[in-house]
């Protein structure tokens, strides 16, 4: 029965979206096929790099750089670093109390990874003053050497910097374990993926990358066999008790960049990004923090507010899935006026936390040619679910196990403590997007962490 209602659910998500592409001319004309077939099968790395920053000559004991003490409406953008994060989400209280993550490790998984990955993480900890992670262990999928002329790989760099480096500022007592894929292909990802959850070889894995799910629905059997294997991953995790994060995708409700001949945008309403849309795992949106002082940041001020991720260089995805049923700890906890809007679908995100480029955080670079290396400003969702892992690994260690599957206790907990985020919206590139509300939306899920809700999760039963 359940079986049946699924594939009619899906069938009825492909007509509907069949409908509106065939209004649109594009079933018609052919150039759907191709585009799918050369954007479909490919993951998309989420961190998006600004500029260089320079540090201070004369630092203090919490502030390094000079765009971690600028106003906030300083068009040189200001910044963040390990301090000023931990204050504004309830972290260095447990830090300072000793859990920092020990017993607990963090599985990263990125395409082709970074030659530089431990390197660049030392100097982060010895710009920060943070200690080394116990273990840090990297697996590399890929037969070829790394590429620094491919634009692709240096990208994913980019990614495994941040992934590493936020997942220890937020939990340096965890260790770290990196898989290196062989590519950004569906297939070596996964292999990456299932290597990890076979094996074992860390409670938490975070995963900063996404591609259009309507892509691989449209693809029929051969997209519909990735999500399927995907899922199956997933389920895998959620069963051996590995609690999976998800970067929700940098352009708000606009998640596919497919173009025709002309340059035209394929799918110019809203559409889902996966494996954030999946229900087994927990998908992290965008919002643009302002921690310091009501006009200015700075590392050991307070919180002043959160809004949705929105600033010009990105915006934080969330919508509905057009394929995967709304799971239980949705249907029955969210009102009807919000299952409504679902439609019998997943809506996400779960949570949030800040990924904007307005308000970045700091990453150290050490691939890139000897005069561009230093530390660069970054922001994308890719920011957020590596942080998230690092509060994982937190609760994991107050919980004196792996915290697993988080969903059931975020949605048990209906919000609870959470940071509730009420402002802003996700709309992207002309597409209308959500509007953030109180408690759950569409735009940030139930809000990002703080100091109560990491007390209460480790007391709300999971899988």
């Amino acid at each position: 029965m359940h079986r049946s209602k699924s594939l009619s659910r899906r069938n009825t998500s492909r007509a509907r979206l069949g409908a509106l592409l065939l209004s649109l001319g594009l079933l018609s004309s052919g150039l759907l096929g191709s585009s799918l077939a050369e954007a479909a099968g490919t993951m998309k790395p989420m961190a998006i790099r600004a500029g260089k920053m320079e540090p201070l000559a004369q630092p203090n004991a919490t502030t390094f750089f000079n765009c971690e003490t600028r106003a906030y409406a300083d068009p040189n953008l200001f910044c963040y670093g390990p301090a000023a994060i931990r204050n504004a989400y309830g972290t260095a209280g447990l830090i300072a109390n000793g859990i920092d993550g020990r017993g607990q490790t963090i599985v990263i998984i990125d395409a082709y990874g970074s030659p530089t990955a431990q390197t660049d993480l030392a100097a982060f900890d010895s710009q920060f003053g943070l200690p080394p992670p116990p273990s840090f262990k990297v697996i590399n999928l890929n037969p070829k050497p790394f590429d620094p002329t491919d634009s692709n790989q240096l990208g994913w760099a980019d990614e495994t910097s941040l992934d590493v480096q936020w997942s220890h500022a937020v939990a340096p007592g965890a260790n770290i374990v990196l898989i290196e894929a062989a590519s950004d292909n569906d297939a070596d990802l996964l292999a990456a993926q299932n290597y990890a959850i076979e094996h074992e070889l860390g409670n938490v894995i975070t995963e900063s990358y996404g591609q259009s799910e309507n892509e691989l629905v449209l693809l029929g059997a051969a997209g519909i066999a990735d999500l399927q294997a995907n899922e199956a991953s997933y389920i895998a995790a959620r069963r051996k008790g590995i609690a999976v994060f998800v970067s929700a995708g940098d352009s708000g409700v606009f998640n596919d960049m497919s173009t025709d001949a002309k340059g035209n945008f394929l799918f110019p309403f809203p559409t889902a990004s996966y494996p954030a849309s999946s229900p087994n795992v927990t998908s992290v949106g965008g919002t643009n923090l302002f921690f310091g002082t009501p006009f200015a940041a700075t590392p050991n001020g307070a919180f002043q507010t959160e809004v949705v991720w929105n600033d010009g260089y990105g915006a934080g995805g969330g919508g509905v899935s057009g394929y995967f049923a709304a799971p239980a700890y949705q249907t029955q906890t969210l009102p009807a006026g919000t299952l409504a809007v679902l439609g019998g679908f997943r809506g996400y995100p779960d949570v949030s936390y800040n990924a904007g480029v307005v308000g970045g955080v700091l990453v150290y670079l050490g691939f890139l040619p000897v005069a561009n290396q230093g530390f660069y400003l970054f922001g994308g969702t890719s920011a957020g679910a590596p942080q998230w892992a690092g509060v994982a690994a937190l609760l994991g260690q107050q919980a004196g196990h792996g915290i697993g599957f988080l969903n059931n206790r975020l949605y048990a907990l209906a919000g609870a403590k959470a940071r509730d985020v009420a402002a802003g919206q996700n709309g992207f590139f002309g597409v209308s997007g959500y509007i953030a509300s109180p408690t759950w939306d569409l735009a940030t899920g139930w809000g990002s962490p703080s100091a109560g809700l990491l007390k209460l999760l480790p007391q709300v039963s999971g899988d």
